[in-house]
């Protein structure tokens, strides 16, 4: 997985409904103030943190504010960023808790097999011997470990894990992702 959207839903066929895609991708949500010079601490929520340092420019909160990008540095899995204008400790409180954002044609290049969050969000889980699970709700990521899928279907909230054991193909234009049934994976198993 990479960045996570501003919206959900996506691309598909006919089996999900077609949305545009994010003009926005989050990758930080501000944590706290750094210091007293308006340095913020910023939680990652992209798997391309390196791509910071190529940004010019980054949006923050649910109005897309821009800001100039002026410094970033990499510290202890999260990132301390400066923003042109936040110049104190109080300009920087202000932003606590706010989403960065970056444009998505600005976005790292996803590899193949790789597909952002909300793309995945709406897919149809279904074992690869056929039987449905559901429906893909929400990705998340337990610190130090992989994404997980949470899908909510007949055998209700069944989470599972995005690695190659479980996961056996996603396929974004037919709406699908199979999964393998592993021991253990599946409640009632």
């Amino acid at each position: 997985m990479a960045e996570r959207p501003e919206t959900e839903g996506q691309r598909g066929s006919g089996v999900r409904p077609t949305q545009p895609e994010p003009r926005y991708l989050a990758v930080g949500r501000i944590v706290r103030p750094h210091g007293v010079h308006g340095e913020l601490r910023m939680e990652l929520l992209t798997d391309y943190p390196d791509q910071l340092s190529r940004l010019k420019t980054v949006y923050v909160g649910e109005r897309y504010v821009t800001f100039e990008l002026a410094g970033v540095r990499l510290h202890q899995k999260v990132a301390l960023i400066k923003l042109e204008g936040c110049e104190d400790r109080d300009a920087a409180e202000m932003l606590r808790g706010q989403l960065v954002y970056i444009k998505r044609e600005d976005a790292v290049p996803l590899e193949p097999n790789e597909f952002y969050e909300h793309q995945v969000c709406g897919l149809k889980a279904t074992l690869t011997s056929g039987e449905s699970l559901g429906e893909v709700v929400e990705v998340f990521t337990l610190p130090g470990a992989n994404d997980v899928l949470v899908v909510h279907g007949p055998r209700g909230e069944v989470l599972i894990p995005v690695i190659e054991d479980a996961i056996a193909a996603i396929d974004l234009e037919a709406g699908q992702v199979w999964i393998h049934p592993m021991p253990g994976l599946l409640p009632d198993d």
